[in-house]
Parts: C-alpha cells; sequence; structure tokens
C-alpha cells in the first residue's frame, strides 16, 4: 500500500505483506477490514478461521496477534509457525539475497563521499549494520551503536560463549523473545552479545534489537512502552545491569572466570562499583576525590566516589549562544565545561555541610579532582534542565577535540601519570536533535577502523570528521591514547 521497506509483517492467513506497527499500521489495517462484523451473532467455527489475526515481522521472525494485542509464542500443531521462519531464514540465507543486500549497501552510499569508498584503489561495500526502530526507540540505537565501536569493551561481549535460552525440542535453535514469554532464563548480557555480534558481520543492513529491548522491558521498567527516552539515561542502566548481571555469573560463564578476565583486562588499575570489578567498571570506571572545607572552621573532609561517566554543565554564559557560527562572545568549549566541573566552588543554601567540627551544618567549597581515569572517558553534557513548568535543553554548541583531549591538569596527582596516559581520542558522539528531553530524536557517530560513520536507526553513512566536529554533542566518548616507542606527542 504504501511501499515501506521498512519492518514488513506477513499475514500468516494468506500471506499478504504489509508494513508493521511501528511504521503506518497497513498490518493491522488488514487486520480490521478482515474482520467479520459483529452484528452477525450466528458465526460458524469456519467463519471464525478466516479473520486475519496473526502476522509475522519478517525482520526478527516475532509472531504477533492483534486480537491478544501482542507478541505470541504459541505455535500450531503441525509447527506451521516455525515452517514460515524457516522458510524466511533460508530465503534470507540463500545466496541471491545476500547479494542482493551487497549491491544495495553500494547503492545507498554510492551518493555520500563515494571517495570514502574506495580503499585501496578498489571500491568496497559498507561493511556496519544499522538498528531498526521499534518505536522511539533510537536513544537505544545511538547508544548500542557507540558502546559497539568501543574495541576492547565490546570484543569482550563478542568473545563470551553463546548461551541458548530455551531447551528441549527447540534447542539450538534460533531463540525468539517476545514479551509474552515470562521472566525465566532473561539474560541482559546474552541479547547484549547477540546485538554487538550482529552490528559488524556485515551480512544486513538493519538488524532489529527487538529481543535486547525485550529484555530491556523486563528488567529496566523506566523503559517499557513506545514513549521518548533519555539516552544518558539509559545507558547508566544498561551499563550498571550489565555490571551487576556479570558479577553474578550469567551467560553460562562462572563468576570467577568473568572475574579473572576482568582482572587481566585492570589488573593494576581496578575500579570496583557495587561489588566487585567487570568489564565494566574495568574499562569505564574512574574515581573522584570529593574535597568540601567548612568555611567557619577549616575542616576539611575528603571522599572519593567512583564513577562511569562525569556529567558536566554547560557554563551559563555560554547558554544563550545557539549556533557555532553565532559571533557574540566566546565560543563555549569542552575544556569550559570540564574547568567548571573541577573549579572550586562554594555550595549555596540549600547544599549546607554538616561539619563534624562544627556538629551543625555550615557554609562550605566544593572541588573535584580525578584520581584514578578509565580506559574510556565518558563525557555527558547536561543539555537539559529544569524550569519552573517545563524541561528546557540548552543548545548550545560545545566545540570539542577529535584527538589529543588532555586530561592531566585535572588529575589529582598528575605527577604520578606517564606522558600518554592522559591523552584521550575521540571514537563516538551521541546528538540529541530536538527541543525537549521526551521528544525529538538520536543519533550517533562513531570511529570504526580509521572511518567516521553516522548511525541513524536503520541508515548507516559513511561521513567525514569535519561533520563529526560540529555536530551538537550530547555524549562523548573518548578512549585513552596508547603510548608508542618513539611516539611523538601530539
Amino acid at each position: 500500500v504504501c511501499r515501506s521497506n521498512k519492518s514488513p509483517w506477513v499475514c500468516l492467513t494468506c500471506s499478504s505483506v504489509h508494513c508493521g506497527r511501528y511504521v503506518n499500521g497497513h498490518a493491522k489495517k488488514h487486520y480490521e477490514d478482515a474482520q467479520i462484523p459483529m452484528t452477525n451473532h450466528k458465526k460458524t467455527e469456519k467463519q471464525e478461521k478466516v479473520q486475519h489475526t496473526v502476522c509475522m515481522d519478517c525482520s526478527s521472525y516475532s509472531t504477533y496477534c492483534y486480537r491478544c494485542d501482542d507478541f505470541v509464542v504459541n505455535d500450531t500443531k503441525l509447527g506451521l509457525v516455525q515452517k514460515v521462519r524457516e522458510h524466511l531464514q533460508n530465503l534470507e540465507n540463500s545466496a541471491f539475497t545476500s547479494d542482493r543486500h551487497r549491491k544495495r549497501k553500494l547503492l545507498e552510499n554510492s551518493s555520500l563521499n563515494s571517495k570514502l569508498l574506495k580503499v585501496n584503489g578498489s571500491t568496497t561495500a559498507l561493511c556496519a549494520t544499522g538498528l531498526r526502530n521499534l518505536g522511539n526507540t533510537c536513544f537505544m540505537n545511538a547508544i548500542l551503536q557507540s558502546l559497539s565501536n568501543i574495541q576492547q569493551f565490546c570484543c569482550y561481549f563478542k568473545e563470551l560463549p553463546a548461551v541458548e535460552l530455551r531447551n528441549g525440542k527447540t534447542a539450538g535453535r534460533r531463540t525468539y523473545h517476545t514479551r509474552s514469554q515470562g521472566d525465566n532464563n532473561v539474560s541482559l548480557v546474552e541479547e547484549f552479545r547477540k546485538t554487538l555480534c550482529a552490528l559488524w558481520q556485515g551480512s544486513q543492513t538493519a538488524f532489529s534489537p527487538e529481543s535486547l529491548f525485550y529484555v530491556v522491558w523486563k528488567i529496566m521498567p523506566n523503559f517499557r512502552g513506545y514513549q521518548q527516552q533519555d539516552a544518558h539515561e539509559f545507558m547508566r542502566y544498561l551499563l550498571d545491569h550489565l555490571h551487576l548481571e556479570l558479577q553474578g555469573g550469567f551467560n553460562g560463564v562462572s563468576r570467577s572466570v568473568i572475574l579473572q578476565e576482568s582482572s587481566n583486562l585492570s589488573a593494576s588499575n581496578k575500579c570496583c562499583i557495587n561489588g566487585a570489578s567487570t568489564v565494566v567498571t574495568a574499562i569505564f570506571g574512574g574515581i573522584l576525590q570529593n574535597e568540601v572545607n567548612c568555611l567557619i572552621c577549616g575542616t576539611e573532609s575528603r571522599k572519593f566516589d567512583p564513577f562511569l561517566d562525569l556529567s558536566l554543565d554547560i557554563p551559563s554564559q555560554f547558554r544563550n549562544k545557539r549556533t557555532k557560527t553565532q559571533e557574540s562572545g566566546p565560543m563555549c568549549t569542552l575544556r569550559d565545561c570540564l574547568r567548571s566541573f573541577t573549579d572550586l566552588e562554594e555550595l549555596d543554601e540549600t547544599e549546607l555541610y554538616m561539619c563534624h567540627k562544627c556538629k551543625k551544618k555550615q557554609k562550605s567549597t566544593k572541588k573535584f579532582w580525578i584520581q584514578k581515569l578509565p580506559k574510556v572517558l565518558c563525557l555527558h553534557l547536561k543539555r537539559f534542565h529544569w524550569t519552573a513548568y517545563l524541561r528546557n535543553k540548552v543548545d548550545t554548541y560545545v566545540e570539542f577535540p577529535l584527538r589529543g583531549l588532555d586530561m592531566k591538569c585535572y588529575l589529582l596527582e598528575p605527577e604520578n601519570s606517564g606522558p600518554e596516559s592522559c591523552l584521550y581520542d575521540l571514537v563516538a558522539v551521541v546528538v540529541h536533535h530536538g527541543s525537549g528531553v521526551g521528544s525529538g530524536h538520536y543519533t550517533a557517530y562513531a570511529a570504526h577502523e580509521g572511518r567516521w560513520f553516522h548511525f541513524n536507526d536503520s541508515t548507516v553513512t559513511l561521513t567525514d570528521e569535519e561533520t563529526v566536529g560540529k555536530a551538537k554533542a550530547y555524549i562523548l566518548f573518548y578512549v585513552e591514547r596508547q603510548a608508542k616507542p618513539g611516539a611523538e606527542k601530539l
């Protein structure tokens, strides 16, 4: 009807193909048009069977029942639904389909900077895979694409042994998650692993993260439904739950093996958050020193806080600047945001410090130092803030370096760090387009094998450093530069 090639759903009664639930809803209209009028009270069993209530998503092979208004796991006595799945999989795996996918990728990207597709004189296909939008899930897609390009983190999960979550007759077959399956055997680590494995294998233009989203719904109630969510909040929940599940020894790997591998990643530089170290804390974990001084008696209080990311305010003097080219006043830089985060500040009346020497709340000053830097430095720019009635967005452009972000001046003991250990290079950027946290759209830029890609849900395009540098960043991922003997410091 609408000639859309996104999310095709096939009717399991008549084999008609329409766009699915998250596009223009023509599959639902097909179901409604096929309904027998309710005025006919003498429905026969034969008439009842004619109703076209069950569809299958041709991308994820999940089965949806419009009468139940939910995904279902039931099958016929003859296993006809499973036969349809196997037939679709055979089509997808055929040489003809694989060739068509490669041609489509080349055609889609030939008009976009075709020079970048030439490597060593020969044209190559784009190996990156997009993520289908399941209904305002761009916040999740942008985070997943960013994490998939953090090599050390991604490789750890991809190398974990696969686990089939179903037993008996279906053992060894592809697992089909639906929202009707219940809570048994739900593993965030396993679905995260599967998603990462699918993103760079190059066999499809877009992957449906439906199984992962199902697990997210089960273990993170905040993200149930199809409304827009905050990408930074999702990232924190995702990393926290991965960390907790890895500690518990899920995914068929014993807890001791996981802890040993995490220790190998960060043998001399651990940062434990909520228990033992895992790959999450070994890669993203850093430590802050929070220093508070009482202004009345001078008592100093120090506290060490582990962190997985740093949330930085955009200084108020830059908040009226809306574009990079605007000439009114100096341009805001990432260094301005970092300096605002670490500078000495006096706490206001609502944040009085309980001084143990004075035995009461007193005026005080606060200052942050970074006691330990992580392998991957995640910086979140606080673009959303509450006013009396609504949450506004700070749309200021913040200039950020693509290479050589030097964090040495923010360290508590900079003299103990090596010459290269404080330098970071950008690997991914999450951008929020729009004006509000509950609306708008998220995309991500990420570097992979020396080339920059723009990930916009199902669409992946090659881009360049200049375009990345102009983005109004919301979350920045920097990777610690590895010291090379004789390398010149940038």
